[in-house]
């Protein structure tokens, strides 16, 4: 079966590099229902695919439930604001807390001030830590993963396949 696997494409193109990674556990609070506690990330550097060339992963922590968002690079603060309301809040509400790494759009005045308004606590996790947020980065893979298994003959159509993963 071992050498099978080696032999197979499909699997030598969609495997991940597994590392041991040092540091101790952060752990985040366990949410009480869905929804309440999600986890925002950006996919980026993907081919063109109708006008979007990246995606903003949002993640429930209770449920782990993940919607695949495409977006176009370079992004601001108010359009991710706009893309999450569109396609997050009109379906779960605001949460309790969001988890993302320090990129500049969830630090930007913008979202601060939505965060203000709302009650909304921002947990900030490093970039590429998996001892806070292993769980947001471990999906991301796999959405990776998905989109080199199912379109590695037509990278470009990727947007079009998305919803599949998010199913």
């Amino acid at each position: 079966m071992q050498e099978f696997v080696k032999q197979f494409q499909t699997c030598q193109r969609a495997k991940i590099e597994r590392v041991k990674t040092p540091g101790l556990l952060q752990p985040l609070p366990i949410p009480d229902q869905a929804w309440d506690i999600i986890s925002l990330d950006f996919v980026e550097g993907l081919p063109t695919s109708d006008n979007y060339n990246a995606l903003l992963v949002v993640i429930d922590k209770f449920t782990k439930y993940g919607h695949f968002i495409p977006i176009k690079h370079p992004f601001t603060a108010l359009q991710i604001a706009q893309v999450f309301m569109n396609h997050v809040y009109k379906l779960h509400g605001l949460p309790k807390i969001i988890i993302s790494d320090r990129d500049r759009v969830f630090t930007s005045a913008i979202w601060q001030q939505l965060f203000k308004l709302t009650d909304t606590k921002l947990m900030m996790s490093s970039s590429y830590h998996p001892q806070t947020d292993g769980e947001t980065e471990r999906l991301n893979q796999c959405v990776e993963a998905f989109l080199r298994c199912t379109i590695h003959s037509c990278p470009r159509q990727w947007s079009k396949w998305i919803l599949v993963a998010e199913f």
